[in-house]
């Protein structure tokens, strides 16, 4: 009972074999585990709708010249959201730096 009750409170010095086993399991339950036990899976690209309009991820846009922007992001809206809008306007939205193109905002027409 006192093995498990410092196992449990982690009740042992450093440098010990003990802390290393610890340490090793930790690890090998980290890097072990697979995705699918806590359903960790990559977050699909995805369109979202807003007050203002439409978030479009930046997935979604990648590689997309900027006069081809407006006939794609009205493309995607309307088969995510099975409607006919026309996208008027998309205006790509900037990280703290504005380096990185975190998502598009797409307006459409009231």
């Amino acid at each position: 009972m006192r093995a498990i009750g410092r196992f449990i409170f982690w009740d042992f010095p450093r440098a010990s074999w003990q802390y290393d086993v610890m340490v090793a399991l930790i690890l090998v339950f980290i890097f072990a585990t697979p995705r699918d036990i806590f359903r960790d899976q990559p977050k699909p690209p995805n369109i979202t709708m807003t007050r203002a309009g439409f978030w479009i991820d930046s997935q979604l846009l990648a590689g997309v010249p900027e006069n081809e922007l407006l006939p794609k992001a009205t493309d995607l809206v309307n088969r995510r959201y099975k409607t006919h809008a026309a996208v008027t306007a998309v205006e790509p939205i900037y990280d703290d730096s504005e380096q990185e193109i975190k998502g598009y905002m797409a307006f459409t027409r009231p």
